[in-house]
């Protein structure tokens, strides 16, 4: 990012000093470097202006997932002479890539007829809506995008709520209109159900009147009017970025008060420390400038960091460039603080207010994470000790507001957050780190009011094949779901959308059973809806396990007549211990098998002594997965080479004792 540019820097410095010089630390060379900065001009700062905030327009795209936030977001880039290195160039993320989805939000700008577009890539996700909440309040308006074959979801209501919230007054984009299915009546239809959508969620007239796009962010064009192939002068976004100048309101900012920035985003470089990205509430900023991290305490503000301004830092495109000033209403990324992170406020040393924090929904799941205590542990990880583990995870709850981190017992953390997809990409971030540890199972986090048990419960909406239905229906029964809606798709035969409530803790692990159910060809999508009465103990989701009672490594001799008893979740030649979950069993109850069983070996030979050992392919789990299928009385041991299953007492009789005590 700005590397290249120190580089120059570091060796030209390198290269002014003498031989009989001691060499120059990078340590001495930052100090010179910024010490010998001139000292900023007034004339040449007035003449380097920030930009006139009329000009300026600050935009997030919010959406369901799926219906091409970050798709549109490239053909914008584009539109504006941006250069694209790769599809999907806003994802920076190697996991983003990997998965296809959006993890975390992004923010860049483009120059469209003179005026600057600030623009915020949001994830789509339920369990990131954390990261929405946080930047809807940098903007004054969004491009709400919606899938005009699928129309509005659970996660549209989700994030069009939080606009609605900031009063924000969206723009309407219709995308993927090139689908054959997509008809101006579909359009309409879904127009229709968007504006129901508004008008129960308590929009206001002015937020009624929202302005209708269609687009095809595929094929890279969008029109104000319905159309399936638009002429080749109009085949482009440019009346998307014309309705986004015309329909957002500039920042109502005063570039003559004193410096203040409520800081949104943050994240760390190799040469300049913490970069603490924001939008400017007031005044102006420029390189060099001595300011401060403020914090709400209940006694007021705190002061965090007394700094300078060492870079102020922008967004073009897919570039980060360097600038000298910036002002009320743009969004800047700056460095030279090494405190103050996500809800702190930077202001310049005379201001001794902090601006108020965002709002965010509380945290509906926990989880423990602890020392990897298993047999195997050490052989794979570098970072194995709970103090390592708890420096970790208290870094991400810096950077991610929707995580909350509490220590526990015995180098132990428990790790709140929004659903299992959220934390499962924290596991496998710190996995790929060198990371080794276990995991306990995700715990739904009650709340008691007026004497009464509350807990989280979900919206979800369904779209399965006929003849899926009742599968679906009977396994959500035993999860306590109750339908609140159901019908046909519109536009497709053989098909029934379902909507229901259903409590979170019953929809951990459904998702595989789910894939499972409708053979790949249903959809499922969920939300936060609210918490209501807890809705009595879970029908019979899960049967027992297969657990190992031998140590070393696993044979297929012993596989071989395991089959019959059950699902494997192993291959010959893993390695095994005492307590590790080697399958799941065919009846309800745990049994103990020893999968290291080697074959008796004999001094006779005999054509028909040897069997040809054929096993059925086994059941490895991905992550999501494993933390899904635990129970309550079970681990996932992560390392970076495996993910194992495992009973927390590894001892048989251990086990026995324990599960005589009554549960919680």
């Amino acid at each position: 990012m700005v590397g290249p540019i120190l580089r120059s820097l570091w060796s030209s410095t390198r290269k002014s000093f003498t031989p009989s010089s001691p060499p120059l630390s990078h340590s001495r060379f930052f100090s010179r470097a910024f010490a010998a900065a001139p000292a900023v001009d007034p004339a040449a700062a007035t003449s380097a202006s920030s930009i006139d905030p009329s000009r300026l327009r600050n935009v997030a795209v919010i959406a369901h997932v799926d219906h091409g936030k970050t798709t549109l977001m490239d053909r914008l880039l584009r539109q504006c002479g941006a250069d694209i290195p790769h599809e999907r160039a806003m994802d920076s993320i190697s996991l983003e890539r990997e998965r296809g989805i959006t993890i975390a939000s992004k923010v860049t700008s483009v120059t469209w007829k003179e005026n600057e577009l600030n623009m915020v890539d949001t994830p789509g996700h339920a369990d990131f809506g954390g990261e929405v909440e946080r930047v809807v309040g940098m903007v004054e308006g969004a491009i709400l995008v919606v899938d005009a074959g699928e129309g509005p979801l659970a996660q549209t209501k989700f994030v069009l709520a939080k606009a609605l919230k900031y009063g924000l007054r969206p723009i309407l984009l219709l995308n993927k209109v090139d689908r054959p299915s997509v008809t101006e009546e579909t359009c309409d239809e879904v127009e229709s159900l968007v504006f129901d959508l508004f008008a129960n969620l308590g929009a206001t007239e002015e937020q009624l009147d929202f302005p209708v796009l269609y687009a095809s962010a595929k094929e890279g064009w969008a029109s104000t009017t319905f159309t399936k192939d638009p002429p080749a002068e109009t085949k482009n976004m440019s009346q998307l970025l014309d309705a986004v100048v015309t329909h957002v309101p500039p920042p109502n900012a005063n570039t003559d008060a004193p410096f203040q920035m409520l800081v949104s985003m943050m994240e760390r470089d190799f040469y300049l420390g913490r970069i603490l990205t924001g939008r400017i509430s007031s005044g102006v900023v420029r390189v060099g400038d001595r300011v401060h991290g403020l914090r709400n305490k209940d006694s007021g503000a705190e002061k965090i960091e007394d700094g300078k301004v060492v870079k102020l830092m922008k967004k073009k495109g897919t570039n980060m460039v360097l600038t000298d000033c910036a002002g009320a209403g743009d969004i800047i990324s700056i460095a030279g603080l090494s405190s103050p992170s996500i809800g702190h406020t930077v202001a310049t040393v005379e201001i001794m207010s902090a601006l108020p924090t965002v709002e965010l929904d509380p945290p509906t799941i926990s989880m423990t994470f602890g020392v990897n205590d298993s047999p195997l542990a050490g052989r794979d990880g570098t970072h194995l000790t709970g103090g390592r583990i708890g420096d970790r995870l208290m870094a991400e709850a810096e950077t991610n507001l929707a995580i909350n981190v509490l220590p526990g017992l015995s180098e132990s953390f428990e790790v709140q957050g929004r659903g299992e997809l959220q934390l499962g990409i924290l596991i496998e971030n710190m996995r790929r780190e060198g990371f080794e540890l276990s995991v306990s199972p995700p715990k739904v986090m009650y709340k008691t009011e007026s004497g009464k048990k509350l807990e989280p419960v979900e919206e979800v909406t369904i779209e399965v094949n006929d003849e899926h239905v009742g599968l679906v229906m009977e396994a959500l029964s035993h999860r306590r779901a109750e339908v609140t809606d159901m019908g046909p798709v519109p536009g497709t035969v053989g098909r029934t959308r379902l909507t229901l409530t259903c409590p979170s803790r019953g929809l951990v692990g459904y998702r595989s059973v789910f894939s499972s159910d409708t053979r790949g060809t249903g959809f499922m999508h969920r939300a936060f809806h609210a918490y209501e009465q807890f809705r009595g103990p879970l029908g019979n989701v899960r049967k027992g396990v297969l657990v190992s009672m031998g140590f070393g490594t696993i044979t297929a001799h012993a596989l071989m007549s395991l089959e019959a008893r059950g699902i494997l979740f192993v291959n010959p030649g893993m390695e095994t211990y005492d307590g590790m979950i080697v399958g799941e069993h065919s009846r309800d109850s745990d049994l103990d098998v020893n999968p290291v069983r080697a074959k008796e070996l004999t001094n006779i030979r005999a054509a028909t002594k040897d069997e040809n050992v054929r096993l059925t392919p086994p059941r490895l789990m991905t992550l999501e997965e494993a933390i899904g299928y635990v129970a309550s009385d079970e681990l996932i041991e992560v390392t970076p080479k495996a993910i194992r299953l495992r009973k927390k007492y590894l001892d048989v009789n251990k086990r026995k004792a324990m599960s005589k005590r009554p549960k919680e």
